[in-house]
């Protein structure tokens, strides 16, 4: 079984697990890379019990970017099913695009350091999602 990503208009609020958020900052893309991994994702991660999504995005963007002034704006739903993640059962997410005006100076997560290309990272971590939700984004802006 390969990896699916599929996007919705909206699915029920409960089934949303994760958050990602693309991003730029001065006109270009902004990526982190985690203490444990040699290529780069977007911002983004699990809600809280209790949280509600968008700030779920707006918590997650400031743990893995330092983003303290920023606009953020939702863009659409996504769901992953893959055979190596969840028991292979579809998963939810909303993906948000940020721009990011300033950053803080401290890192307050397992990102190791916050890159910023002018041209899209190859060495992704989640290749056969993140250019999907890229693609989506780039659509929007």
């Amino acid at each position: 079984m390969k990896t699916i990503v599929k996007f919705y208009e909206i699915v029920d609020n409960s089934l949303l697990k994760f958050a990602v958020i693309v991003a730029k900052s001065n006109g270009k893309w902004v990526f982190c890379k985690h203490k444990e991994r040699d290529t780069y994702e977007c911002p983004g991660g699990h809600r809280e019990a209790g949280e509600n999504i968008d700030n779920t995005a707006r918590r997650e963007l400031y743990e893995e970017t330092g983003a303290i002034d920023y606009m953020i704006q939702p863009v659409c739903i996504y769901s992953v099913t893959a055979p190596d993640n969840f028991d292979g059962k579809e998963t939810f997410g909303k993906l948000y695009y940020a721009e990011i005006k300033s950053f803080e100076g401290e890192l307050h997560s397992e990102i190791e350091r916050v890159e910023l290309f002018e041209d899209l990272p190859t060495n992704w971590t989640y290749p056969q999602i993140q250019p999907l939700l890229l693609e989506k984004v780039l659509r929007l802006i």
